[in-house]
């Protein structure tokens, strides 16, 4: 199958974050082990299964790991694809999804994700969460991911994550840690306790999905500009449009290649 790898949410090769890309030959997915043991192989965050329909894709996502209902870079990393590679004409392309029909569109480089928007609700702080970031914790909220709310730039830029600490957090899925911005609305990092992948997420185009109504009413706007302090880094321009998130950003193509199975 032809393979790319694609930095997504980037302005330039090695920025943003890795995803790769298969389209399938053939109309029926592999097996569900197989696609389980190319995304290991591959050892990326995450790997993006495709296949051709009439007017629009079937899309899976899978971490090395396991297989994921929603990811926000690598479904921007196969717009970039199809859009450079397959049909270039086009300035839209649909998705089907374990989380619904998703669609990309795009304006020159800049291509937006249309997204569910996923509220977050309260939730209570673990001890071990603060051990785990080194610094007080002000609120927590849960949706698939726990996201915590810390007091500045500096904190979320700067912790030095324990992930022994991390690991300890009983049912935690992935791990955000957000503070409102200074040079733009507001910054986090992701994190993944207990996957056999880096521990860090570079960027998170799901966890935008909840960062987004999240800081939209916290603000009283919007349209937000984010960013993800990780070392890799990402820039996300976010928009809140009712039951529905707006995410764009650029990708940047780093390999194309073919994967071979016997």
């Amino acid at each position: 199958m032809k393979y790319y790898i694609v930095d997504a949410f980037a302005e330039d090769v090695f920025k943003g974050n890795q995803a790769g890309v298969c389209f399938m030959e053939g109309e029926k997915w592999l097996s569900d082990e197989l696609l389980q043991n190319i995304a290991k192989e591959n050892n990326l965050a995450e790997t993006a299964y495709l296949i051709p329909r009439d007017g629009y894709y079937d899309l899976r996502w899978f971490t090395p790991d396991m297989e994921v209902d929603l990811c926000g870079h690598a479904t921007l990393a196969c717009a970039y694809v199809i859009f450079r590679f397959v049909e270039p004409e086009k300035t839209e392309v649909h998705f089907e999804t374990m989380s619904g029909q998703l669609s990309v569109s795009r304006d020159g480089e800049l291509l937006t994700l249309d997204f569910p928007s996923r509220p977050p609700e309260p939730a209570q702080i673990h001890p071990l969460m603060e051990k785990a970031i080194g610094c007080k914790i002000l609120e927590a909220w849960q949706n698939r991911d726990t996201f915590v709310l810390v007091d500045s730039v500096e904190k979320v830029r700067d912790l030095k994550i324990n992930m022994d600490a991390l690991n300890a957090v009983p049912d935690l899925y992935g791990f955000v840690i957000m503070a409102k911005g200074e040079d733009c609305d507001f910054v986090s990092r992701y994190f993944t306790p207990n996957s056999s992948n880096a521990p860090e997420d570079p960027v998170c185009g799901s966890a935008h999905c909840v960062l987004t109504p999240f800081w939209a009413e916290r603000l009283g706007k919007t349209q937000l500009l984010a960013h993800q302090l990780s070392e890799r880094g990402g820039t996300l321009y976010c928009r809140l449009a009712g039951d529905r998130v707006r995410l764009s950003g650029k990708g940047k193509l780093y390999l194309t290649g073919e994967i071979l199975v016997q």
